[in-house]
């Protein structure tokens, strides 16, 4: 098992190292000037040449490279071209309100999807199955670009009781004082017994909760409901079945907990995908956190930012992926 996890971590450094090289050449062959951003559209030539000397790009770009790899070592993701503040603090400003709204989707994602493959595998073939695998296939074929507006259409525009976007109403950011301990607004405000920017907060996170969960919801209902087919035609549970237990027993006691493994691997990996699929939707819903971040510097071409975000993702998906792997090597009948 030591082993394993060893090479998994290996290999983990070596897909973040090939993305750092990617994104890297990449903002190298773009034809733009880092320098001319950095010092802004009114500069002189003098400026711009001493902007040139003090981010670096007179040097080689292997040069460019090593320096930049050194500073990823320390922490240090570089400097933004836009706001001249480093990339890393900036993240850590954006980051709590986008880890909130990815947690909240995939804890809403599992609410519903496992149920929703149990009653599926339960009553195979019948009305409820088929039914259940078309909500399954629709929310996970739905673009989410379209599901955002059609939901703030619905519950915004035409009913009128739920809000557009944002984290926070106006009202509430006028009259009261956020609270800013652990920079996760709903933490933060449990810390501090503020229940009425608590209520006003997961209010404006329904929407966009609901938009981020839905791919996870058909994909955690269909790998639950193709786990539980084959896990209910195993010995085990026709002798269970067969010990007069009750089915509700069965079903949920004995065949879930063994078809578990799939459904959290693919949990797992959903919260990657959630992660940098909260982009798009950050930026309909007018939410602060890092989609509006790297949407802003991309539109600015402000590439220390992007290649920022790019590598935190990367990070992201290779520790999920490294969990999920782990979750299954613990399984016994799995061969490591």
């Amino acid at each position: 098992m030591g082993s394993f996890v060893i090479r998994r971590i290996l290999l983990g450094i070596l897909v973040l190292f090939g993305v750092i090289v990617i994104t890297f050449t990449i903002t190298r062959v773009v034809p733009s000037d880092p320098a001319a951003q950095w010092v802004g559209p009114k500069a002189t030539p003098e400026q711009i040449e001493a902007a040139r000397i003090e981010l670096g790009l007179d040097k080689p770009v292997y040069v460019q490279f090593q320096k930049y790899v050194a500073g990823l070592l320390k922490g240090d993701l570089g400097r933004s071209l836009r706001t001249h503040q480093p990339v890393s603090r900036e993240l850590k400003n954006y980051l709590p309100a986008t880890i909130e709204l990815v947690l909240v989707s995939t804890i809403i994602a599992s609410l519903i999807g496992l149920p929703l493959g149990v009653l599926s595998a339960k009553r195979k073939d019948e009305w409820v199955d088929h039914f259940c695998r078309f909500f399954s296939v629709g929310v996970v074929s739905l673009p989410t670009f379209w599901l955002a507006l059609f939901l703030q259409l619905i519950f915004y525009r035409i009913l009128g009781i739920l809000p557009m976007g944002d984290q926070l109403s106006m009202d509430i950011k006028l009259l009261y004082d956020i609270p800013k301990i652990t920079g996760f607004l709903i933490i933060d405000c449990l810390i501090t017994g503020n229940f009425v920017i608590l209520k006003d907060a997961l209010v404006h996170m329904i929407l966009p909760g609901i938009t981020i969960a839905a791919y996870p919801i058909g994909l955690v209902a269909r790998m639950t409901r193709s786990a539980l087919l084959e896990i209910l035609g195993e010995e085990y549970i026709r002798a269970a079945r067969s010990y007069g237990l009750p089915e509700r027993m069965v079903l949920w006691s004995y065949a879930l907990k063994n078809s578990l493994g799939p459904t959290v691997t693919v949990v797992t990996l959903s919260i990657g995908y959630t992660l940098v699929n909260t982009f798009l939707v950050e930026a309909i819903y007018s939410w602060p956190g890092i989609g509006n971040y790297v949407a802003t510097a991309v539109i600015s071409l402000d590439y220390p930012a992007i290649m920022g975000v790019t590598i935190f993702s990367a990070c992201a998906y290779v520790v999920l992926n490294m969990i999920a792997d782990i979750i299954i090597a613990l399984d016994p009948r799995v061969r490591v």
